[in-house]
């Protein structure tokens, strides 16, 4: 615990920073399988700090990238098999993460800033920054990118314009994302060991699928107190951080396994000017309503009834929404793919 930036926050801010990895299954499901809290070294090497921290004595001070190695090597232990391993800019500017992602032939999409050095097949050493000027240049430039989708979110499909550069190696290549309105650049660097299919489709595809850890986060804050922890003591977070991430697991399986059976939303507009359905039908059950469920067969203080009827309620009023949604990004012509 100390004072230090803080994503969630925006700011510099007194918390704990802690390593999470996600499992995500495109189209079913996803939740928090493992974590590791990162503790300051000025933290661990002060005896009166660690100790009143409750710090093991054989603890050493491992940096992001580091504790991401272990995560991975501790999911590749219990069986479990990515098909990429996605990550921010904090984990793709890692060298050591990336060798060793590479040394164990996991495939990765990883996230890098503009600065980030990259060797192009030219041969000279550029960074992503200069690799998108020098495409701009190009007379060609403009047939490079391309608007695809990086999967459905809540209000439809999620349309970038991409560009794909191949790099010095044949495994390895740098996936461009230029946002349609605002020309917003994002870097992913990626990675495909020989043998596995090499396609800018499933190197699209994965690097949309980054997005769901942001939703494990916002369910275990919102629905399982993720953030809301009041113990200091190493131990302690652990325990709490474990407890969510079993909570938050069970419920996103349930999900999981009831989404074909309680999906019933109408089919989605495919015209700017299409009317609405009268019945747009129920989005499928989620976590914060399984949540909801399993809260009110422990504690029920409501007449018999009136948990169902509100849970059909805000069913219904997000198929809605959802629908209308739908139909506006065809009005704002975000649904052209070239």
């Amino acid at each position: 615990m100390k004072r230090q930036y803080m994503g969630c926050a925006g700011r510099v801010a007194n918390g704990v920073n802690t390593v999470y990895v996600s499992y995500v299954r495109d189209g079913i499901g996803h939740a928090l399988v493992g974590a590791r809290q990162w503790i300051p070294r000025e933290h661990i090497e002060d005896p009166v700090k660690s100790l009143v921290m409750g710090l093991p004595l054989d603890l050493g001070f491992r940096t992001k990238g580091q504790l991401a190695i272990d995560l991975c090597a501790d999911t590749y232990a219990d069986g479990l098999v990515f098909d990429f391993v996605c990550g921010d800019e904090v984990y793709g500017g890692c060298t050591r993460l990336r060798e060793f992602l590479e040394g164990s032939g996991q495939a990765y999409v990883l996230r890098v800033a503009s600065s980030f050095t990259l060797m192009p097949v030219a041969g000279r050493k550029l960074t992503c920054a200069q690799a998108v000027k020098q495409l701009a240049k190009d007379k060609k430039g403009k047939r490079c990118w391309e608007v695809r989708s990086a999967g459905k979110g809540s209000k439809g499909e999620r349309w970038y314009a991409r560009a794909w550069f191949g790099t010095v190696s044949p495994r390895h290549h740098l996936l461009v994302r230029r946002h349609l309105k605002t020309g917003k650049l994002a870097f992913h660097y990626c990675y495909v060991p020989e043998g596995r299919l090499l396609t800018k489709t499933r190197l699209i595809r994965a690097a949309g699928l980054r997005w769901p850890v942001e939703e494990d986060f916002e369910f275990g804050k919102d629905c399982f107190g993720l953030d809301q922890c009041q113990a200091r003591l190493f131990t302690a977070v652990l325990r709490h951080i474990v407890l969510v991430m079993a909570a938050l697991a069970i419920c996103a399986v349930t999900a999981a396994r009831l989404r074909d059976r309680t999906d019933t939303q109408a089919p989605p507009p495919v015209r700017p000017d299409q009317v609405p359905p009268g019945d747009p039908g129920l989005i499928p059950l989620t976590v914060p309503e399984i949540r909801r469920l399993l809260a009110a067969a422990l504690h029920p203080f409501h007449p018999p009834g009136h948990t169902t009827r509100w849970l059909n309620w805000r069913r219904r009023h997000q198929a809605r929404s959802r629908w209308f949604h739908h139909r506006t990004r065809l009005n704002q012509g975000n649904a052209l793919v070239s």
